[in-house]
């Protein structure tokens, strides 16, 4: 029988899988220049590698990420443009984060024409826990309200001023969740948009700084 995989044992997979597949030369990537192309390939091949040694339920599209039963998802991004997208939920996630852990890889691809072979240097493995999933600057702006004795009707207004996708009951009701439970400083930027837009560039600078976004490698 396979041990049973956990979020440990995952982050621990991570390092040492970085180590080797920034080694490996990849002939079916060369001139490849489609970043999801390059995420879907890594994505699949950790998986491989986990489903060698672990027994765990794979992620579905429904729920949208890679290890539902753990909360977490895997991210693999260029150091070039560290962004991914991921589902939209609510703009509550911009407050209190995604409601799951992130697992970032982040590659620098080089082409070697000689051997007409790709190699994905992993210069970055991060993990961000869920609490650390809000947007940096959004949850800045509410703690500094919290701290100077804010209430519901300047949460609102903030909320207006960053155009946080809520209809006006929406914006009252989480200010009041706001207000009775205070979040959690977030380290992602996130963008509006149909699918939230991710940016990774403060992971990468404050892993291993910061309670909660943690350096792997």
């Amino acid at each position: 029988m396979k041990p049973t995989l956990t979020v440990a044992k995952i982050v621990h997979e991570a390092k040492d899988f970085a180590l080797c597949e920034s080694r490996h030369r990849e002939r079916s990537l060369f001139g490849v220049t489609d970043g999801k192309a390059v995420g879907t390939y890594l994505e699949h091949k950790f998986q491989d590698h986990l489903q060698a040694k672990y027994t765990y339920v794979k992620g579905s599209s429904a729920k949208g990420i890679d290890f539902p039963k753990l909360d977490l998802d895997i991210k693999v991004t260029s150091i070039r443009q560290p962004q991914s997208s991921c589902p939209f939920k609510s703009a509550r996630q911009k407050v209190y984060g995604l409601g799951y852990a992130l697992l970032v890889f982040v590659y620098d691809k080089k082409d070697d024409r000689k051997t007409r072979t790709a190699t994905l240097a992993i210069n970055h493995v991060v993990f961000v826990e869920a609490r650390r999933t809000a947007d940096f600057q959004t949850t800045t702006g509410i703690l500094k309200i919290l701290d100077n004795a804010g209430n519901a009707d300047d949460l609102v207004a903030f909320m207006s001023e960053r155009f946080l996708p809520l209809e006006d009951i929406q914006a009252r009701q989480l200010a009041e969740e706001i207000l009775k439970n205070r979040p959690a400083l977030g380290y992602l930027t996130i963008s509006n948009a149909l699918q939230w837009r991710l940016q990774y560039s403060r992971v990468i600078e404050q892993a291993g700084k910061v309670d909660g976004v943690n350096q792997v490698v």
